[in-house]
């Protein structure tokens, strides 16, 4: 039995409908009753064309509110109620009924008060016995509410994997964070332990520096007294000449000065590593920002010497409450990078300023600069434009969340093959959200 049949379904049937004369129900009736009240809705079309309806179950009304006859009476009904978007996959694929007989299909289908269902419909070829498609039937169900279920699933999924991201760079950011504050206790035990070598040595040579004054002054004196004996001036003359006093005089100065010279560098250095590391700075402190800016260019030095001419250009700026062993790493970061962008020689121009409460730093390359389409991923944690092995991409996000944390901010701006500029933004006076809450 064909689905046209049911236009005769009632023909058969008793007087309102509901038993033949026999006292039993009849089967169309039985099957008009079964089709009306499935959840699917039953629809059959011409298996050619423009798929003209040619059936529609009762139960339409309630899952679409429209009434079969009025789908039936537009040949366009079904291709036009489809959602734009979901029509093409559709109708490129339906040519496929007719050589596999079945096909399912999930897609959007507008509903009489204008809402969008979504349906999950079965297609089926009938043919007759010789192979003929006399039509097409079609199995419409709700699953409306299965799809919200599912988006509702994979956004829920999106925010966990998102939220994964976030654990795995904040795990990152603190794995760095350690490291750097390994290396701090690492420079100050260096440098502790390097004081005590080089006060002695500073000590011992000053000492020495005396020692050799007073040697060549007691020289000159023994030469004055000599002056007065020619006889013995005469035997000592060719040891004196062998072993050339006054070379010795001038170049023993020479070295006993740049000795203490390298000295005093060194000492520089062990200063510049204990006030860049500031190891067990857990508290707030007032801070000046040009000295922990020379700090870190004394850690930094042998990085940027055979790249960059370094310019400070410090303006007044007035000290700022900060954790400085943290700016510190945010000033290496940004140092380090603008000697590495920097291909064979140029500068690093450091500037300062405060204006309204706010103190800046700005440190500008003259380096190779940034492509448009990486500038604003820059911060984002283990994004690097370096070779594989060169770095991890966290140094520019941890300075973004340490100069965050002072309440600040950090802009770039940069023009490739001409130089990239970092400001630095931050406010003198602690912001609030980091103060410690009252307690009592």
């Amino acid at each position: 039995m064909e689905f046209e049949d049911f236009e005769f379904f009632n023909q058969d049937a008793a007087p309102g409908g509901k038993s033949s004369p026999h006292g039993a129900a009849s089967p169309l009736v039985r099957l008009q009753y079964l089709v009306d009240n499935t959840p699917a809705v039953i629809y059959c079309t011409v298996p050619s064309g423009d798929f003209k309806m040619t059936f529609v179950s009762n139960n339409v009304v309630n899952m679409l509110g429209y009434r079969p006859e009025e789908m039936t009476a537009d040949p366009n009904f079904w291709f036009d109620h489809i959602h734009p978007d979901d029509a093409p996959a559709i109708f490129s694929s339906l040519a496929k009924v007719f050589t596999e007989g079945l096909r399912a299909y999930e897609y959007r289908f507008r509903a009489a008060d204008g809402r969008y269902l979504w349906m999950h419909d079965t297609l089926r070829l009938i043919s007759d016995e010789s192979g003929a498609p006399l039509e097409v039937i079609g199995a419409l169900t709700d699953i409306t509410d299965r799809k919200l279920m599912e988006e509702a699933l994979q956004a829920k999924g999106r925010e966990q994997q998102q939220l994964i991201a976030k654990l795995g760079q904040a795990h990152e950011q603190l794995l760095q964070a350690e490291k750097m504050a390994s290396i701090g206790q690492l420079a100050a035990g260096v440098a502790h332990e390097i004081n005590n070598p080089i006060g002695f040595v500073n000590s011992n040579m000053g000492s020495l520096q005396n020692y050799v004054g007073t040697l060549f002054r007691v020289i000159k004196a023994y030469d004055a007294a000599l002056a007065e004996q020619p006889a013995l001036q005469a035997r000592l003359a060719p040891l004196r000449r062998e072993a050339d006093l006054d070379f010795l005089e001038e170049d023993t100065t020479a070295l006993v000065r740049e000795s203490m010279d390298g000295l005093k560098r060194v000492k520089e250095i062990v200063q510049a590593l204990k006030d860049f590391s500031h190891v067990g700075e857990t508290e707030w402190q007032v801070a000046d920002l040009h000295h922990g800016l020379d700090s870190t260019l004394n850690i930094v030095a042998n990085e940027l010497k055979y790249k960059a001419e370094v310019i400070k250009e410090y303006g007044q700026v007035p000290p700022i409450e900060c954790l400085a062993s943290q700016l510190n790493q945010v000033f290496m970061n940004l140092l380090v990078n603008a000697g590495q962008a920097i291909r064979d020689k140029g500068t690093i121009r450091i500037r300062t300023g405060a204006e309204k409460g706010w103190a800046w730093v700005e440190i500008r390359d003259s380096g190779v600069g940034i492509a448009p389409e990486h500038l604003n991923r820059i911060f984002e944690p283990f994004f690097t434009t370096k070779p594989v092995g060169s770095g991890t991409g966290l140094g520019l996000s941890l300075s973004y969340s340490i100069v965050h944390k002072h309440g600040g901010k950090i802009d770039v701006a940069s023009q490739p093959g001409k130089g990239t500029v970092f400001r630095i933004l931050l406010p003198q006076r602690r912001p609030p959200e980091s103060k410690p809450a009252a307690t009592g």
